[in-house]
């Protein structure tokens, strides 16, 4: 990220910017734990964490040193609350047991949903520092903030909705939804559909794609599984809450129905298979991260366009699942491109978004 310049570097705005700075550094620096994470290496790669907890202390510390008039107190608790919320995501990371593989597990998908909490959190201030502004876009389209994120209107239906959570944060079936605060309903936009995995929740996995569509601008959607997991071995379940929640998209905001791409990692992946292998359904694109092919007639996949990513390092669906699933996809008629990432194991690959969205639609590419 670019250094802010400050003519006082004394100054209030100067110190928090500096304290944005660390937290934005460190959610990057989670980032990449998670997108390397793999148990066996696991007491390797979290030593690569401690810098992080060490930058955000200090940064704690600077804010409580910190006085500031009353219109900004709650933005800097929200500051607060959120390098609180990280430094507990990196504590859990470190008491985990290196020698129980399920605790690690545990640990690890705790930590995350931290992470997540923090990205919610500070995406409601994301003005407040250019730090948390650019955690938010990718990098070639900083200089482009102002014109992606303009001022809502009063009433905009713009920016994060949850649906369905009501009291509860996390209830199950809810749909977390992204609509880029540059949409303009005079226009039919791309949308994305994705699903999270296993004992996950759309409103943490909306993270994984939600800087992908504030910056090419595409309409986000992020439903949850109506149960823990999606429902394979009952896919109506799930189904006809996914074409409930498209339906009332489609409602609200100008979708472009020829223009719609399924994703989703694991379980998710798996699912989104499942449907789009279903007859009659408006899904153009179909992109699995980690899934397997579920049980079942893959007749209908002739024709389907299917860019499948898995690791080779995937320790819960290994490799040679997808790539006998990709064959047979392929000698039915499937259009299928099996991407396989050589240090990837079973987590999700950020940096695979750009090549996903090449491929679905191009005029989504970022120059």
């Amino acid at each position: 990220m670019e250094t802010e310049v400050f003519d006082n570097p004394d100054s209030p705005d100067a110190r928090v910017d500096a304290v944005c700075k660390a937290l934005a550094r460190a959610l990057a620096g989670m980032g990449m734990f998670q997108r390397r994470f793999f148990p066996p290496d696991f007491v390797e790669i979290r030593k690569e964490l401690l810098p992080f907890d060490a930058s955000l202390k200090q940064a704690r510390q600077d804010l409580r040193e910190m006085t500031f008039p009353a219109d900004r107190r709650q933005t800097v608790s929200t500051i607060a609350d959120s390098i609180n919320l990280v430094l507990d995501a990196l504590e859990l990371i470190a008491a985990a047991s290196t020698s129980d593989f399920q605790e690690i597990i545990v640990q690890v998908m705790k930590s995350f949903r931290k992470i997540c909490r923090v990205q919610e959190n500070l995406y409601d201030i994301r003005w407040m520092s250019p730090y948390l502004n650019r955690f938010f876009l990718e990098p070639q389209v900083y200089n482009q903030a102002v014109k992606l994120d303009p001022k809502p209107q009063q009433g905009s239906r713009v920016g994060l909705h949850h649906v369905g959570t009501e009291d509860n944060y996390y209830a199950r079936g809810a749909l977390s939804i992204y609509v880029p605060e540059s949409y303009d309903d005079a226009v039919a936009w791309p949308l994305v559909i994705a699903l999270h995995g296993g004992f996950g929740h759309g409103r943490d996995f909306i993270w994984t794609w939600l800087r992908e569509a504030r910056s090419r601008r595409f309409i986000l959607l992020s439903p949850t599984s109506m149960e823990t997991t999606w429902s394979i071995l009952n896919p109506e379940l799930d189904g006809e809450a996914l074409m409930s929640n498209l339906d009332e998209v489609k409602k609200q905001w100008n979708i472009e129905m020829d223009r719609i791409l399924l994703t989703g990692i694991s379980d998710g992946a798996t699912f989104a298979l499942m449907c789009s292998l279903q007859h009659n359904l408006p899904f153009t694109a179909i992109a699995p991260v980690a899934g397997v092919l579920p049980p079942l007639d893959i007749s209908t996949a002739n024709g389907k366009r299917i860019y499948w990513v898995h690791g080779a390092r995937d320790w819960m669906f290994p490799v040679q699942h997808a790539r006998s699933a990709a064959a047979a996809l392929d000698n039915i008629g499937a259009n299928v491109t099996l991407r396989v990432i050589d240090d990837l194991s079973h987590t999700y690959p950020r940096e695979e978004n750009d090549g996903i969205l090449r491929w679905f639609d191009p005029a989504l590419t970022l120059p």
